[in-house]
């Protein structure tokens, strides 16, 4: 009796079940990032979202079942991955509000080039060229930039209507390059770090809010932790990644502005 081959894609629930992504059996396969991504999306400024890089979908996705007014587009230029993405907003109910592009951020297609967005949210490849290990191989397109992290940035801002916002989560050690991007065009800069645990030296990870075309100061916020000493999400964590609650940078401001 012949062994059935194996299936290429997986099915696994997001947002405690609210959404179901497919994706790769192997290769690059979404962590939390995209879920927090989504989750810190100013719910009042996000009316036109661009996806920038956006993979299988899953930060599309999220953001559309935490915000009902937004209209996304999600962009990405890998093939197989856009294909994937096509069928995760279509299987989850969402193609009336997401609508998928395939095409180079660099160069993107008239579809996003002739549009100007209200925010840009981004989950970057986060291993620069030449650094990844043999194990980031396979996950390339997803993990080793192929566009330096300066250009990516700047392709983002492109895309921003004036006094619209970037939202990007990336590796904290790069915070120099992010900040370095930023500088000239952005400002009201909101840092927000992921902390493994409560008592982590350092943050791994790290959500950056810009708008553009500001002069206002940065702020630090206090950040969220993810992980209990003995394991397991914190309460507060679990409330972000499975029910919908929010993560909000924009705490210091005014209300409306």
């Amino acid at each position: 009796m012949a062994t059935a081959e194996p299936a290429t894609t997986t099915v696994d629930p997001l947002l405690g079940g609210r959404i179901r992504l497919r994706q790769p059996r192997r290769g690059y396969r979404v962590a939390i990032d995209p879920v927090l991504l989504a989750a810190a999306v100013p719910e009042r400024h996000c009316r036109r979202v661009l996806d920038a890089g956006a993979g299988t979908g899953a930060a599309s996705l999220c953001l559309a079942a935490r915000v009902p007014d937004c209209r996304i587009v999600a962009l990405e230029r890998d093939p197989e991955a856009a294909a994937l993405l096509a069928a995760n907003v279509r299987e989850n109910g969402f193609g009336a509000r997401i609508a998928v592009v395939r095409g180079d951020l660099a160069a993107p297609p008239p579809e996003v080039a002739g549009r100007a967005f209200d925010l840009v949210m981004t989950n970057p490849p986060h291993i620069a060229a030449g650094r990844g290990t043999p194990a980031a191989v396979e996950r390339r397109a997803a993990t080793v930039e192929s566009l330096p992290l300066a250009d990516w940035v700047g392709a983002c801002l492109r895309r921003l209507a004036p006094r619209g916002r970037l939202l990007l989560v990336h590796r904290a050690d790069r915070l120099a390059e992010i900040v370095a991007a930023l500088a000239g065009g952005c400002g009201d800069l909101r840092l927000f770090p992921l902390w493994p645990r409560a008592d982590s030296r350092e943050a791994e990870r790290l959500l950056v809010l810009a708008r553009k075309g500001v002069r206002s100061p940065a702020h630090l916020l206090r950040g969220l932790v993810l992980h209990r000493p003995g394991g397991g999400y914190t309460p507060e964590a679990e409330r972000v990644l499975r029910e919908l609650a929010p993560l909000d940078l924009l705490a210091t401001r005014e209300r409306g502005t």
